[in-house]
């Protein structure tokens, strides 16, 4: 089985996926972490391996930029190939002066002015929740390993570059802790589909103070926000 993007079989897709955003990162953490892995998806680029991470089959799969990118996957991850949550692991900007960089943030709510909802029926929801005994069961695994993880909002924008972008007005108004750019169709897929998924990212870029990584930090400098999300991987049922 397969389907117009995703050209794996459906026994080869594990029922938890961990999505990056960077084909790289695919790889990186499948190679670094992940035993008798194989590639399962290559079409677009889109790089998906599936191994075992302490003995549990676990799913690394790229899911592109962006809200359409992320709404097309895990779309048909879900429908299709059965899989009953999913992670993403990224990046972030941060709105607060006490969100810096290399913190771990988990998302309990993404706001966004995204259109997506509307696929569904849903143009007023303009907040979508992430599923609450997923993030707990990642937060009592930071806790268990002695990770600090923040938890609170994210603005989940469809425009990366933005001529005087104010983002005050998101911190201030809706409540938004920092901006990415994937979460908003996510959480609307699992919502619908009735399937699970959360979402940590590393802040990487801070508003506030104008520090950010480079490419090769943001490739390489995630380890702790991917073994977080590992290890809460494999405890989902």
């Amino acid at each position: 089985m397969s389907t117009v993007h995703i050209e794996a079989n459906k026994e080869d897709i594990a029922p938890v996926v961990i999505m990056p955003g960077d084909p790289k990162r695919v790889e990186y953490i499948a190679s670094k972490y992940l035993e008798d892995k194989k590639l399962v998806n290559q079409v677009r680029g889109e790089l998906a391996y599936t191994g075992y991470y302490k003995n549990r089959k676990v799913t690394i799969f790229s899911s592109g930029m962006g809200i359409p990118s992320m709404g097309i996957y895990s779309y048909e991850l879900f429908k299709d190939y059965d899989v009953k949550a999913i992670i993403r692991i990224g990046s972030a900007g941060s709105y607060t002066e006490d969100l810096n960089i290399g913190d771990l943030f988990l998302v309990e709510s993404s706001y966004s002015d995204s259109n997506y909802a509307d696929s569904y029926g849903g143009g007023s929801d303009k907040i979508v929740y992430s599923h609450a005994g997923l993030n707990e069961e990642i937060i009592t695994t930071a806790r268990m390993h002695g990770i600090k993880l923040r938890i609170g909002r994210c603005h989940s924008t469809e425009s990366f570059y933005k001529e005087n972008f104010d983002y005050q007005k998101f911190r201030d108004e809706k409540n938004c802790d920092c901006v990415e750019m994937e979460t908003f169709s996510l959480f609307i897929n699992a919502q619908e589909l009735n399937k699970k998924a959360s979402c940590i990212l590393t802040i990487s870029d801070s508003y506030v103070t104008n520090e950010k990584l480079n490419s090769e930090q943001r490739e390489h400098d995630f380890d702790e926000m991917i073994k977080l999300a590992l290890e809460a991987a494999i405890k989902v049922n």
